[in-house]
């Protein structure tokens, strides 16, 4: 799990390039679902990475802190944003004083955290009446498309079905928002994307070369203006504590 967690370093360009971002109406649900507005509260962002979520919860107000344990992701992240403060740390350890934050979000990394010791260093930071959100980006699988996509990678990395976005114990209940969107890319920029997983980081060049060559051939008449729709659904979990 650790390769896998620190594998985003070397590609952390292409990770700031290409990944997605996350709609308006995202920031609106974890308003709504912790009671309070994001103007003004202090956020600490875990696993930051390039700062994708970190610098829209400071567009909205926040005042967010960013932590991330990656040398990689660490200097794309003050490379891009020299004014929003990070420190260097991850979930099990948080670097922030007790009692010190209002929210603590993590934007696609809970899965890379022991919560044996996340959650009680979350409990730990929060002030009384904090909350803990956690969201993922997945895609759309309504999608022909894009269903077909995912199997193929199931397929390809022999998934067998196994989840890791079980929800913590020990932070109350969870309430749950989907919030749907979608963007407009080139095909050349989807495909960088998907390339910017963890899987395929760690996978070796030669097996990814070929995986991409094999899915450029398939996905180039599906869009022959080289436009590809990515839809997405954002699951957000929010306990406040």
């Amino acid at each position: 799990m650790t390769t896998r967690a620190r594998s985003f370093d070397a590609a952390a360009a292409s990770y700031a390039a290409h990944r997605p971002s996350y709609p308006p109406a995202l920031f609106d649900a974890v308003e709504a679902l912790t009671g309070r507005p994001l103007a003004g509260t202090r956020v600490a962002d875990v696993g930051a990475g390039t700062g994708i979520a970190t610098t829209l919860l400071h567009e909205r107000g926040a005042e967010v802190v960013a932590v991330e344990p990656g040398d990689g992701m660490a200097a794309e992240f003050r490379r891009t944003y020299p004014r929003i403060p990070i420190v260097r740390g991850d979930g099990d350890r948080l670097p922030l004083a007790t009692g010190s934050v209002d929210l603590i979000t993590y934007a696609q990394a809970w899965h890379w955290t022991d919560p044996a010791r996340s959650v009680p260093e979350a409990r730990r930071v929060l002030r009384p009446g904090g909350a803990l959100a956690l969201w993922w980006n997945d895609t759309d699988t309504t999608v022909p498309w894009t269903a077909e996509q995912e199997e193929r990678l199931r397929v390809f990395f022999e998934v067998k079905g196994q989840t890791y976005r079980t929800l913590p114990e020990g932070l109350g209940e969870f309430a749950t928002r989907s919030v749907p969107w979608s963007r407009r890319i080139t095909l050349d920029d989807h495909l960088a994307n998907l390339a910017s997983h963890s899987a395929f980081l760690v996978l070796g060049e030669a097996r990814t070369r070929e995986y991409f060559a094999a899915e450029r051939e398939l996905l180039s008449p599906l869009f022959p203006d080289g436009i590809v729709e990515e839809r997405y659904v954002v699951s957000l979990n929010v306990a406040v504590v």
